[in-house]
């Protein structure tokens, strides 16, 4: 389930508390504090990447069943995991 960020409405403008909650997609934003009762509202998130180390791997890649090709020359890729052909050309 992903994680939400939401921030506190003050009535004075001022930067009110931020929290975060897990609910489901399907689960629609919250409109109050879940503690306080205060009005809040869902502040927008970049989408979490996956960057620790050796994640995206060639051999992780190939074990999870995604092909991966990799610029090998002008106009043409080499496969370094998964299935298909060896070379590919981008023409």
């Amino acid at each position: 389930m992903p994680t939400y960020v939401y921030q506190v409405i003050t009535k004075d403008d001022s930067e009110g508390e931020i929290f975060e909650v897990v609910q489901k997609m399907s689960e629609p934003a919250l409109t109050k504090h879940p503690e306080t009762g205060e009005p809040v509202q869902r502040l927008p998130q970049a989408p979490g990447i996956v960057t620790e180390a050796g994640k995206l791997s060639n051999k992780n890649l190939d074990r999870l069943g995604f092909t991966k090709y990799e610029r090998a020359g002008d106009g043409f890729y080499e496969k370094k995991a998964g299935g298909g052909p060896d070379v590919i050309s981008a023409d």
